[in-house]
């Protein structure tokens, strides 16, 4: 027992209240583990049940269909409490303004103090290191006014590479790194690649989204309803912390309004997905089926077909493969190439004979 290192790592590890470190990995046995995770007070809800305190959370949508509307408005709601810092790479301080003024008064929406904008300055970047560097700004923008609830809008601006799963990873884990050592909550947003509103919203719709994902706590997504232009809902695709309460039979539906100096996402009502949701002709489903068989006779990999048909892997694989594959006729057997098919030998009753 003495001379058995695993036993002697074992005794160490439950003698001991604090981990012991083995390089990076931080070891406890698992009733200790429970026992000091029981000391620190459970997460809180950010906002609805949608993003829970200590999470890195993600919202991604397709272009213009509201992501940072939405965003602002959870920061809004969240920094009435708390400060918040919200990096902004979408929209400028004037096109801010604009969206944020009455357009009959003039008047300014009046935001807490406690929300932080943060907007690039393009005098002050540094081409050849951005991604060092904005890691870097952030961490101090956070520190300088006391943040703990980061907005980043949007990874596709901050990692040029975030439809590729590898460079969009290795910024996730710069950002999961400060995330550790601060504390902080984090909602990334992110786009989708070109999408059609016939299939329901998955986590293949996230750019990047195998690897992306995986760094993720919580996940949801806004989807533009074909039912109605001004309508929006909003769908959970992954979560940890809370409860999976608005999947594809509980939606979100909100409309976006103008009220005076503010835009912001109304709610309306819960509903099924499909409710929301093209559906698609006989024609339009053929139409499709045609382009994606021509694509792979090209050699196009599934993925790349979902791609460019904005439709999901799983979605076109089941297309491709719902069509039954046709045998090759072989050769000589339509009289059109190689020896003449023999007769079959007539076989004669002797009555025909008479």
């Amino acid at each position: 027992m003495e001379n058995n290192p695993v036993a002697q790592i074992c005794a160490e590890i439950e003698s001991n209240a604090e981990a012991t470190h083995v390089g990076m990995l931080r070891l406890r046995s698992a009733n200790r583990t429970l026992k000091a995770a029981a000391m620190r007070p459970d997460p809180e809800d950010l906002y609805h049940g949608l993003w829970y305190e200590g999470e890195v959370c993600c919202l991604f949508a397709d272009s213009n269909v509201g992501k940072s509307i939405y965003a602002v408005q959870m920061a809004d709601e969240i920094a009435r409490l708390r400060n918040v810092l919200y990096v902004d790479c979408e929209l400028s301080d004037k096109q801010f303004q604009l969206r944020y003024t009455n357009r009959d008064t003039g008047v300014l929406h009046a935001f807490p103090e406690s929300l932080i904008r943060a907007e690039i300055d393009p005098s002050k970047m540094d081409i050849k290191n951005f991604e060092e560097q904005i890691i870097s700004d952030i961490e101090n923008a956070a520190q300088s006014t006391a943040s703990k609830i980061i907005i980043i809008d949007n990874l596709t601006y901050l990692c040029n590479s975030s439809e590729k799963g590898d460079q969009a990873g290795l910024f996730m884990m710069k950002l999961m790194n400060l995330k550790m050592k601060y504390g902080w909550s984090l909602l990334i947003i992110a786009h989708t690649p070109k999408r059609t509103m016939t299939n329901p919203i998955t986590q293949n719709d996230l750019a990047g989204s195998k690897k992306l994902y995986n760094f993720f706590d919580s996940v949801f997504a806004i989807g533009k309803s074909a039912r109605d232009e001004r309508l929006r809902y909003v769908k959970q695709v992954k979560v940890r912390a809370g409860e999976y309460q608005f999947g594809g039979d509980n939606v979100i539906v909100y409309e976006i309004e103008h009220e005076g100096d503010n835009v912001r996402f109304a709610f309306k009502e819960f509903a099924r997905e499909t409710d929301h949701l093209k559906e698609n002709t006989e024609s339009e489903r053929q139409s499709q089926l045609e382009k994606a068989q021509e694509m792979k006779s090209e050699g196009m990999t599934i993925r790349e077909i979902a791609a460019a048909l904005g439709m999901s892997k799983s979605s076109v694989d089941r297309m491709l493969k719902s069509v039954p594959v046709v045998p090759p006729v072989p050769s000589g057997t339509n009289g059109t190439s190689g020896t003449k098919p023999k007769r079959e030998k007539e076989v004669i009753d002797d009555k025909t004979l008479f």
